[in-house]
């Protein structure tokens, strides 16, 4: 066979993908799994020795099949009794007020623009005066408003630290398709983070010797502060650096990043195999020059390797492309020719046999499908291309050559020789003698530009589904922008770390090569906005159907077997499926997820804010707010917190296969409304965006300028106004002015009555006391089934009055966990539960979603339904009796 360690990896992955429901169903499921592995092992042999090697290796196979899945199991066992997080989560450590950690530091302090950061490997805690033995990672964070820090304490890895601090499980947002802050912190080594309040919560402690890995932490800080030092006058240029040479992508901000994930070039920021690839080949070239046999040049390559990984920061992509180059260095030592598919499976198998819960990574998905895409479609078609090409190039003149070669490429070869026999009847006798190098070089830079053309459209057309499923993002002109990035990656990679080298043994050479470094790296910075710019380089598309990714990946499989086989008709076959699909993922010519007939209403989980969807029985759809963090602002160039319209709000339209919004609602101008909604307007086609009264605040400005480019029409909605959409009926009820304001104020929110048959839902913003009293005065119609509570069920808001007039059933608290505003209030929260109205909270329940066919209404929550798990009739339903009603899970 000729890619064994293709199907083992295969069988392992399946066996830890089946890891799951064999626990599930079966209480001794390891002893099953190795049990099944050590027999098939057995059965194996003896057919080895019955000659009967087809049967053997299908033993193989199903003893691959249970050590993937005995893996798996062993890894979910393998968590310490005192893992924080384990320990946290299960209720045995309260992590309800401050608690003094003990830990080592694992790095250096890392000085962000507005603060510091520390990551701590934990070793002790105490809870109720005693301390106990605990393990995990916390990340700690001191904020500060300028550039001067105060009195932080002078520490460095491998110190031991105390600190005071209330820490927190990392949490995710509460809906579907929002992105794993949890895994992406996990996969850090990060289980709790933490807010220093001050930096005298803060002591050093008398500490054990630092470990290797801590001096090389103090290293990789020492050569992070070098790449400032040189590359200082440009901040943006420093922070590349950083991110293409030793993985700090910290001091990356998004506007920054966005033209990268625009021309599918964010591949160049990530250390991965791009980077171990330039720095094998420097290593391994530089062992040829100085001519070393080629088993030194391996050592010398892999101990190269093995010293770059301890001093980055980002490590498993790394791993991963190391293990795959160790594993090709390691066959070239016994002098031993490898298929690159089989290195590619070895490295996966080595992975998951000691990592199984990589598998599910977004990280390792798209490390070995890049990889895979190469070794199985690219490097194929390379190989019957310009590989017979290149061969041509090789002694021009030796015409005995000719005869090895297939008839298209020796009468190539023959043009190429007259063409130099005729340059050098034109040129000097000098330069006569150099025409064959002369008609060679443009040649072979031409096939490597065609080899990387290649790679580039192969791996873009490869990885549409992972980069549609996970990042919501088609780069059309990823192939042509990828050209220059590769090539000026090539270059910035090596000459940074020679920079960094020669700053060490002379500073002024350094700082020299820093200046070549700043060019290169702005030189890419050029080309990617540059690609950027032009019209419609990318777009942002839906999670595509899980039966079109099989298809996709199938037809890839297929495209592969093909050309690896040699088989022209089987491989036109599978490039036009590839492309077929691929179309799909495109264009997405899929209905919108969601319920047509129905109206739903779904309170998303946004931390502390507001973003509400609502679908209409026609397909029409609404956004009210976006949500926003505080303090999620700018600070000296840099964005602190998550964009909550990116990666909450837009994910979860994204999962309901929505690419259009046909209006947005801006209730009122404050941050947790508004933060998010550039990121949608920008990702989305918006039919209008309603906004109530004008404010003079840059944030909304950002808003209007945003919808201006985009050519969303800004109506401003006024009281009284009403409308249909479908048998819907919207009314207005606040605000009653549309006056330009020089601040937001939450009594300017929009305010929105729905109703749908017997049934109604009010949206009320964040509106306090005053216009509570305002509407009620009024006498508009408020009664509703459903109530989103006003101002996160602050105390200011939701007047006993007010609830009397709405008396709802179902009522909802958009609101973050353990936010510092104290929200919501419990005088608040008794007076909603005194009429009777079942309360659901956004931060215990994650997005809460209501729908009704004008009859019956239904409630479910995302962490404690995930199908409908209540109906309420309306109105004949009291508040007691509905209450009664809805199942024991909320």
């Amino acid at each position: 066979m000729k890619l064994p360690t293709l199907s083992l990896a295969i069988c392992l992955a399946a066996g830890i993908l089946a890891a799951a429901p064999i626990t599930a169903h079966l209480p001794h499921g390891l002893a099953l799994s190795l049990l099944i592995a050590l027999g098939c092992v057995l059965v194996g042999c003896a057919l080895l020795k019955l000659r009967r090697a087809n049967l053997a290796w299908t033993a193989s196979l199903l003893a691959w099949f249970s050590l993937g899945a005995a893996a798996a199991q062993i890894e979910r066992l393998a968590v310490p009794i005192n893992q924080v997080e384990h320990a946290a989560g299960s209720g045995q450590l309260e992590l309800d007020e401050p608690l003094r950690w003990r830990g080592i530091l694992r790095a250096d302090p890392l000085r962000l623009p507005w603060g510091v950061r520390y990551d701590i490997d934990l070793e002790q805690v105490q809870a109720a005066g005693k301390w106990a033995a605990v393990r995990g990672g916390l990340r700690a964070s001191y904020f500060f408003n300028d550039r001067t820090p105060g009195n932080l304490i002078p520490v460095r890895a491998g110190e031991r630290v105390e600190l005071l601090a209330r820490a927190r499980l990392v949490r995710n947002f509460g809906d579907p398709g929002a992105f794993d802050y949890r895994a992406a912190l996990e996969q850090q080594g990060i289980d709790l983070t933490a807010t220093l309040r001050n930096p005298a919560l803060m002591q050093l402690l008398p500490g054990p010797t630092p470990k290797f890995s801590h001096f090389m932490a103090r290293l990789r800080g020492h050569l992070l502060n070098e790449l400032d030092a040189m590359l200082a006058p440009v901040e943006d240029r420093a922070a590349i650096a950083r991110a293409m040479l030793l993985g700090d992508r910290s001091f990356l901000d998004s506007q920054q990043i966005e033209p990268f994930r625009e021309t599918g070039a964010y591949h160049v920021l990530v250390l991965a195999g791009l980077h171990v690839g330039v720095l094998a080949a420097l290593f391994f070239w530089a062992g040829k020059k100085l001519r070393l046999p080629v088993v030194a040049r391996a050592l010398l390559t892999i101990a190269a390797l093995c010293f770059y990984i301890a001093i980055i920061e980002d490590r498993p992509p790394i791993v991963r492309a190391a293990l795959m180059a160790t594993v090709y260095l390691l066959a070239r030592m016994l002098y031993r020719r490898v298929s690159l598919l089989n290195v590619v499976s070895l490295a996966a198998i080595v992975i998951l046999l000691f990592r199984p819960s990589e598998i599910a990574q977004v990280s390792f998905q798209l490390s070995f499908l890049a990889a895979g895409i190469i070794a199985a479609i690219a490097q194929p078609f390379l190989e019957k291309t310009a590989e017979e090409y290149r061969r041509a190039l090789e002694h021009l003149g030796d015409v005995t050559r000719d005869a090895r070669l297939a008839p298209r490429v020796a009468e190539f070869r023959l043009d190429l020789r007259a063409l130099s026999a005729w340059l050098r009847s034109k040129l000097p006798a000098r330069l006569g003698g150099h025409s064959d190098q002369l008609v060679v070089l443009p040649c072979r830079m031409a096939l490597r530009l065609w080899e990387l053309a290649i790679l580039s459209v192969a791996l873009q057309i490869g990885m549409l589904p992972l980069m549609a499923q996970d990042f919501h993002r088609v780069s059309f002109i990823a192939p042509l922008a990828n050209i220059p990035a590769v090539l000026l990656t090539a270059m910035i990679v090596p000459l940074g770390f020679a920079s960094l080298a020669a700053s060490t043994i002379w500073k002024g050479f350094g700082m020299a090569l820093g200046r070549i470094l700043g060019f290169l790296i702005a030189a890419l910075a050029a080309s990617i906005h540059w690609f950027a710019r032009l019209p419609s380089s990318s777009m942002r598309v839906p999670s595509p159907p899980s039966a079109l990714l099989l298809g996709f990946l199938l037809a890839a499989a297929f495209l592969a077997a093909a050309i690896l086989s040699d088989n022209r008709r089987a491989s036109w076959m599978g490039f036009t499926s590839v492309l077929v699909l691929g179309a799909c993922i495109v264009v997405y010519p899929f209905s919108a997820r969601f319920q047509r007939g129905r109206l739903e209403v779904t309170v998303l989980d946004v931390g502390q804010g507001d973003s509400i969807f609502v679908a209409f029985p026609d397909g029409r759809t609404m956004l009210v707010d976006a949500g926003g963090l505080p303090g999620s602002s700018y600070v000296h160039g840099m964005r602190p917190g998550i964009d909550v319209g990116e990666d909450v709000v837009s994910p979860f339209l994204w999962s309901r296969g929505l690419k259009r919004i046909d209006a947005i609602v801006l209730t009122h101008a404050h941050e947790d409304h508004l933060g998010g909604l550039p990121a949608v307007l920008r990702n989305f086609r918006v039919g209008e965006l309603w906004v109530g009264r004008d404010v003079e605040s840059a944030a909304y400005r950002n808003v209007l300028a945003e919808a201006r480019a985009k050519s969303v029409p800004v109506i401003h909605r006024l009281r009284g106004e009403h409308f249909e959409w479908a048998g819907v009926a919207m009314k207005v009820l606040w605000p009653d002015t549309n006056d330009p304001a020089r601040a937001a104020s939450n009594d300017d929110s929009v305010v929105l009555r729905i109703e749908d048959g017997k049934d109604s839902l009010l949206l009320t913003g964040d509106i306090e006391r005053p216009v509570e009293r305002r509407i009620l005065a009024d006498g508009d119609e408020l009664t509703a089934n459903f109530l989103k509570i006003p101002h996160h069920g602050g105390k200011t808001s939701s007047t006993a009055p007010f609830l009397d007039a709405v008396h709802p059933a179902v009522a909802a608290i958009s609101v973050g966990e353990a936010n510092p505003f104290g929200h919501p209030s419990t005088d608040t929260v008794e007076r909603i539960l005194a009429e009777g109205t079942r309360l659901l909270r956004t931060d215990r329940d994650g997005a809460i979603t209501i729908s009704t066919d004008g009859q019956l209404l239904n409630v479910r929550s995302f962490f404690t339904c995930t199908a409908p798990c209540s109906e309420l009739s309306s109105p004949a339903v009291s508040p007691t009796d509905a209450s009664e009603a809805e199942a024991p899970a909320f």
